[in-house]
């Protein structure tokens, strides 16, 4: 009796893994090295846009391409995010492209679960956890603000959750037809593009499908100051995109607004009426009352700072929305 042969295995996807790098001499070849040992049995490549780097980036990329071919370098001499991603997608060889950041640190199945997740769901972006983990005291209470509801509210991404249908999700990965059919990332957004994409692709009725199965790991910023600025910088960003897609408008990005708003006007009326200090007392019994609760677990010195960790998220998200100019997205670069 004749042998029938066992029907041929589907091949694999290609995937183009881009990341822009800017001053990421720390972290760069820790996050290369991450994808080009994933477990992936299809064509893989790394191609990284760099940056006007003021570090040994450049040096850390040109080591890497050297030992290498996988990897491969593109230039983005404004050093802004969504040019650099426009920059590596147009340089990339292959089908499926995987967003990563130059510090981001992906488990070996992070490519694998990605394509299947795209096969299986027909999504036009996938993507999961940002998984912030940190090293120091500070860090620390900062990765446990970023990953609980209490300090970034709802998003699956942030928190976890169910697989399914999402706003947004972390980084992602595509098929390379739908960034070529929307244009790729809108260049005049400096932050906030993946938001604006993902708007872009649920306008144009596709899906962006969060999974739980796909973690980035996240190092969180390591003081006060740089965390200030960092959630400063998603407030005035969010509201452009507000101001240019009025239906992602949602409570949870109205609530560090309004409680700037509310916890300010309480403290200048109460100088004068005693009773309107009840509010920014209350703002601040609520996030000691809080802390209390998300901290469990934590190191000592962690829970001590999760408090001004928290006030600091939400005051900057906040005032940064308030203070968004309608002329920062035309004003730079």
């Amino acid at each position: 009796m004749p042998v029938v042969p066992a029907p041929a295995a589907p091949s694999l996807p290609g995937v183009s893994v881009v990341m822009p790098v800017l001053d990421e001499e720390a972290h760069l070849r820790s996050a290369v090295t991450t994808v080009l040992k994933q477990d992936y049995d299809g064509a893989i490549e790394v191609v990284l846009a760099l940056g006007p780097s003021h570090d040994r980036t450049d040096e850390v990329a040109a080591g890497l391409a050297a030992e290498d071919d996988r990897v491969r370098l593109v230039e983005n001499p404004t050093g802004a995010t969504g040019a650099g991603l426009n920059r590596a997608v147009a340089a990339a060889t292959y089908e499926v492209i995987v967003r990563l950041d130059g510090h981001a640190l992906v488990p070996p199945d992070y490519v694998r679960t990605a394509v299947e997740t795209l096969e299986r769901t027909g999504a036009d972006n996938v993507g999961g956890v940002m998984a912030a983990e940190g090293v120091t005291d500070f860090e620390q209470a900062v990765a446990r603000a970023m990953t609980s509801r209490l300090g970034v509210g709802q998003a699956s991404f942030h928190v976890g959750g169910e697989e399914g249908p999402a706003p947004t999700v972390y980084l992602g990965a595509f098929r390379r037809g739908v960034l070529e059919r929307l244009g790729g990332y809108d260049e005049s957004f400096l932050r906030a593009q993946d938001w604006e994409l993902n708007h872009r692709i649920r306008e144009s009725g596709g899906v962006v499908w969060f999974t739980p199965a796909m973690t980035v790991m996240y190092r969180p910023r390591s003081s006060l100051r740089a965390l200030a600025g960092q959630y400063a910088g998603y407030g005035r960003w969010r509201r452009i995109v507000m101001r240019e897609h009025p239906g992602t408008v949602s409570a949870r990005y109205l609530a560090p607004p309004t409680a700037v708003l509310a916890v300010s006007a309480g403290t200048l009326v109460g100088l004068g009426w005693r009773p309107a200090l009840l509010v920014p007392l209350g703002y601040g019994v609520a996030v000691l009352a809080g802390s209390a609760v998300v901290g469990r677990g934590l190191p000592l010195r962690a829970r001590v700072w999760l408090p001004a960790v928290l006030a600091t998220m939400h005051g900057a998200w906040g005032v940064g929305f308030l203070l968004s100019s309608p002329r920062l997205r035309r004003a730079e670069p």
